[in-house]
């Protein structure tokens, strides 16, 4: 571990990017004075936490990468698990965290972040039909409030709870109906963000959120209710 540290800490000194080679294994030994046994354990550490991939052959070797929050989603779902928390907990979750996303959204978001979010209103428009679309848009709209927060952890978090409570993943289905109401509140919810009023967009997710929930209640109580078990989730 704390060579692992060591190992970021110098790709932060060194300004190192994603895609960036790291230094040859005979130099990182030398450099940290520690066996091949345990350079290799750092890396293979790194290379799970989304640091860094290791490529194979030769010019290989580990190659810098940006992390997402796989890690976080995994670290999440395990603790959730041996909690026997159910799915409703990432529910209430979201419902308290994303209207906060949203209201600082509306403060913060970028000109060019605001256009992605269009984007994404009108590509689910576009693709009603297809939920495979539907879906991804649907992460990809809360992905980018969460990341307009200006609130890097808001971000990861939204990431790693999508990640958790997808509801494709665990059996909830989304019929067109349904698939049009969430539009129309991804709808109102981009333009009160648009307009830049916060409270309007805090009250467009809250009740967003609700909604989802409901349904949720409504159409699948035993799937919000069954355990978190890391097996389930994507």
């Amino acid at each position: 571990m704390l060579v692992a540290q060591r190992i970021v800490a110098d790709i932060n000194r060194r300004g190192n990017t994603v895609g960036d080679r790291l230094p040859p294994e005979r130099v990182m030994l030398e450099e940290y004075n520690v066996g091949r046994g345990t350079l290799r354990e750092s890396l293979r550490f790194l290379e799970l936490q989304g640091v860094l991939a290791l490529k194979p052959g030769p010019g290989g070797g580990p190659v810098v990468q940006r992390p997402d929050a796989g890690s976080l989603a995994t670290a999440l779902t395990l603790l959730l698990q041996f909690e026997n928390a159910p799915f409703r907990t990432i529910a209430e979750a979201r419902g308290g965290l994303e209207p906060m996303m949203a209201r600082l959204a509306a403060e913060r978001m970028t000109e060019a972040q605001l256009a992605d979010l269009k984007s994404s209103v009108d590509t689910m428009r576009d693709q009603l039909s297809d939920q495979v679309v539907f879906l991804e848009e649907n992460k990809r709209f809360h992905d980018v409030i969460a990341r307009g927060s200006g609130n890097a952890l808001f971000g990861y978090l939204v990431e790693a709870l999508l990640g958790i409570l997808d509801g494709s993943a665990i059996g909830i289905d989304y019929p067109e109906v349904r698939r049009r109401a969430v539009h129309k509140a991804h709808l109102r919810i981009y333009e009160a963000i648009a307009s830049h009023d916060a409270e309007a967009s805090f009250e467009a997710m809250t009740g967003h959120i609700g909604e989802y929930v409901r349904y949720a209640e409504r159409k699948y109580p035993e799937l919000l209710a069954a355990p978190i078990v890391w097996s389930n989730v994507q």
